[in-house]
């Protein structure tokens, strides 16, 4: 008799092992649709780094008549515009009909707003500029201006612009379809970075 009632109770003691495993095994199931059980992903965002912030911003010098001269960070992709609102806006004096302001800005270049009165830059025409013209900030009627560069290429230029960044030197200017070495030192002198 003492063989059947341990028997017994091992099968009792199997049968409770069982259900504690079975409770277990459910209550540790994942939920989901259908119950197919899918890996967790964890909500992690990387984390921030100089670079990648960097990346998102520009820094443009503003400078001329507007409150608040000096460097200004605005996030990639901002204009002329945003640089001046960033520098306190311009002030009574400013001649904004000067500035461009729906231009794309370009890490380390300087804005100028200048007061009225003062020398107007070289714009669209037939002659050169007396002045050598930033590439990084010109419009598209002073590119046109430029000897041997004409409507179609001073696009191109300032779509160049855009999908690549600021030019950093005059010989960058190879890069641009339509534009050679012989253009390059024609427009030497006349542009800059």
């Amino acid at each position: 008799m003492e063989l059947v009632r341990l028997g017994v109770q091992q099968r009792r003691m199997v049968g409770a092992v069982v259900l504690v495993l079975v409770a277990l095994a459910i209550a540790f199931r994942p939920f989901g649709h259908g119950g197919a059980s899918r890996p967790a992903v964890p909500l992690v965002r990387p984390p921030r780094t100089a670079e990648a912030t960097r990346a998102r911003t520009v820094v443009v010098d503003v400078v001329g008549a507007v409150r608040l001269p000096g460097l200004h960070s605005l996030a990639s992709g901002a204009r002329v515009a945003d640089a001046v609102t960033a520098a306190g806006g311009a002030t009574a004096k400013a001649d904004l009909a000067l500035v461009n302001l729906a231009a794309p800005l370009a890490d380390g270049e300087q804005i100028v707003v200048p007061a009225r009165g003062a020398a107007r830059p070289a714009a669209g025409g037939g002659s050169s500029p007396t002045a050598p013209l930033d590439l990084n900030t010109a419009t598209a009627e002073q590119l046109d201006a430029l000897p041997g560069v004409g409507p179609a290429t001073a696009a191109k230029i300032i779509a160049f612009r855009l999908a690549h960044g600021s030019f950093h030197s005059v010989e960058e200017l190879d890069a641009v379809p339509g534009i050679g070495p012989a253009r390059i030192e024609q427009l030497k002198g006349l542009v800059l970075p």
